[in-house]
């Protein structure tokens, strides 16, 4: 560790975050803690997919990939549109790309 990693935005580290922020950030790593589920994650951050070309995408069985949304959506990493009779999912924010960028290029 150098010193210069301590100096950006340091005070925000002095204290803890609230109760409720915790639980929502815990509840979200652990969604991300399935390898279907980060890959579903991985690809709704470059785009916008419906259940049936996630499941091709990611060679999940359809059904699995509907539970695994669902999951996603409840804990706000995705977002939903309607295209006609479809349903499109997308990441949902920024926020989202960033930390998935992040977890997955982390430097050896």
């Amino acid at each position: 560790m150098y010193a210069r990693d301590y100096d950006a935005g340091a005070d925000q580290w002095q204290r803890l975050p609230p109760g409720d922020r915790v639980d929502v950030a815990v509840e979200s790593f652990r969604m991300l803690a399935d390898p279907t589920r980060l890959r579903l994650l991985w690809l709704l951050c470059g785009g916008e997919y419906d259940v049936t070309a996630l499941a091709a995408a990611s060679g999940a069985a359809r059904p699995a990939v509907s539970q695994h949304l669902a999951k996603l959506r409840m804990t706000g990493l995705v977002a939903t549109r309607r295209d006609g009779r479809r349903v499109l999912y997308r990441a949902r924010g920024e926020h989202v790309r960033r930390l998935l960028a992040e977890a997955v290029t982390v430097p050896d």
